[in-house]
């Protein structure tokens, strides 16, 4: 949980952010085969022959080969505004118009009391049907956020900048037959489904977790048989086959 303000004009909300998504894969720990015992990284400098303390450590950019520009933690931190440590508002837009791919971490934000302020932001929100878009400073990384209404909560969503998405380039449109159309849409409202993300199971980490609990048993771990898919290739084929099987 991190306490912060959103800064809404000359409005400051007192806020709690926490995070949403936790990762629920099952963590395994390196060892040495030989003997069980946990391996250990040691930060090494191979110029001076021997371990370094964190403390030694210090941010280093490659501007060309062999030859830094460095930061010490201080000059590092002297380039964060204070301003930043606060989530800003800077407008407000259309959900619409976010497209999901620009959408990272997500954040619960709420209050620990009641405030008039953090309802009538929501509110309004609510009324304007609106998303809010901030800037701030998560840890010890610059994000601009999206701030949305899920309900009767707040949702803060981190967003990618720009440069780091890419997009292959589309190798263009194939044509295809109207019939071919039709059997596609046939076979998508055939696959209709509610979406309830309760029943969607992480199957790799059931199977690992499984595993797990055989092996503790004294079972041993056999290799799945693998379903064999048929490889059809003529597409209207593919699509009237995929019907019959539904």
């Amino acid at each position: 949980m991190k306490k912060t303000t959103i800064s809404f004009g000359l409005v400051s909300i007192p806020v709690e952010i926490r995070p949403i998504i936790k990762n629920n894969d099952v963590s395994f720990n390196q060892l040495h085969k030989k003997c069980l015992t946990r391996i250990k990284y040691i930060k090494y400098c191979p110029h001076c022959k021997k371990e370094v303390k964190q403390t030694d450590i210090i941010r280093g950019y490659q501007y060309k080969k062999d030859d830094y520009v460095t930061l010490s933690n201080e000059e590092f931190n002297n380039l964060k505004s204070e301003d930043e440590k606060v989530i800003e508002i800077i407008g407000f837009v259309d959900i619409k118009e976010i497209e999901p791919i620009f959408l990272e971490k997500s954040y619960f934000v709420s209050t620990s009391t009641k405030s008039k302020a953090f309802s009538l932001f929501k509110k309004a929100l609510e009324t304007t049907k609106k998303v809010a878009i901030a800037k701030t400073i998560i840890g010890t990384k610059f994000y601009y956020v999206a701030l949305r209404l899920t309900g009767d909560g707040l949702i803060m969503n981190t967003l990618y900048f720009l440069e780091e998405i890419v997009i292959p380039e589309e190798v263009g449109e194939a044509k295809f037959s109207k019939k071919e159309l039709d059997l596609a849409i046939s076979l998508i409202n055939s696959l209709k489904m509610k979406f309830k993300p309760e029943e969607l199971v992480d199957e790799e980490q059931a199977k690992i977790k499984d595993a797990l609990t055989a092996k503790l048993e004294g079972k041993r771990i056999k290799k799945p048989k693998v379903k064999q898919e048929k490889n059809i290739k003529d597409l209207m084929t593919a699509l009237e086959l995929s019907l019959k099987n539904v």
